[in-house]
C-alpha cells in the first residue's frame, strides 16, 4: 500500500490504468447505522461527466449521477459494516472490513484499487490510498456518490421507522437535534454503543 498526499496529473494517469477500482466510504462519523463503502470500476469508453466528491454535489445531482454510474460502470459493489461490528472492531477496522467486502463483491477482479484517504486494507491486489482522492479520480468520486446515496436511503428507511429522531435530516450525525432525540427517546438497536454520546445516553 502506498499513501499519496500530493498527486500530480502524471501520477493520476499512471495509476488509472487497466480495470482499476475506486473505493470510498460514507458514514464513519454518525452515531447510528452502518458504515457504507462502494467499489466502482468505470468504463473508459463510456465516460461520465460531472463526477466529484459526493459532499460537493447537491442531492439532486448525486441522484442523477447515481443512476448514470449504474448504467455505465463495468462493475459496482456495495460493502457495509453494522453497528454491532463497529462496536466490536472500532470504526476504523469496521470501515476497512466494509471496503474489503465491497471489492470482493465486484464482478470483475480489479487490476488495482485506489482508495480515498490515508490507508487501505489488504485487497489481495496492489492498492493506493490517495488523500482527497474523491475529488481527483473519477472512479473514487463514483464510489463516493454510490456509497452516499445508499447510506442516505438507509437513513430514510430508519427515519420512517423512528420519525421522532429526525434521521432524514441529519442522517445520524451528531447534531443538536440528534442529541435531543437521544436524551428524550433513548438509544435504538441501530445506534453505535461504543460512540461516547450514545454511551452517555445509555447511562
Amino acid at each position: 500500500m502506498a499513501v499519496i498526499k500530493e498527486i500530480t496529473p502524471e501520477q493520476i494517469t499512471q495509476l488509472c490504468i487497466g480495470q482499476y477500482a475506486g473505493v470510498d466510504e460514507v458514514g464513519r462519523g454518525p452515531l447510528v447505522g452502518n458504515v457504507v463503502t462502494a467499489a466502482v470500476i468505470l468504463d473508459p469508453n463510456n465516460p461520465i461527466t460531472g463526477l466529484n466528491d459526493s459532499k460537493k454535489l447537491s442531492e439532486k445531482k448525486r441522484e442523477l449521477l447515481f443512476v448514470e454510474i449504474q448504467q455505465k460502470a463495468l462493475s459496482i459493489s456495495i460493502g457495509s459494516a453494522s453497528p454491532v461490528e463497529i462496536d466490536e472492531l472500532n470504526i476504523l477496522h469496521a470501515t476497512m472490513l466494509a471496503m474489503q467486502r465491497a471489492v470482493a463483491g465486484l464482478t470483475i477482479k480489479p487490476s488495482s484499487v485506489l482508495v480515498d484517504g490515508n490507508r487501505t486494507p489488504d485487497f489481495g491486489v496492489q492498492s493506493h490510498a490517495i488523500i482527497k482522492g474523491d475529488g481527483l479520480i473519477d472512479a473514487i468520486s463514483a464510489a463516493s456518490i454510490i456509497a452516499k446515496v445508499v447510506r442516505d436511503r438507509e437513513m430514510e428507511v430508519l427515519a420512517a421507522q423512528h420519525p421522532e429522531y429526525g434521521f432524514e435530516k441529519h442522517k445520524g450525525y451528531p447534531t443538536k437535534v440528534h442529541f435531543e432525540a437521544l436524551a428524550k427517546h433513548g438509544v435504538l438497536a441501530e445506534h453505535r454503543k461504543s460512540f461516547r454520546p450514545v454511551r452517555e445516553a445509555m447511562s
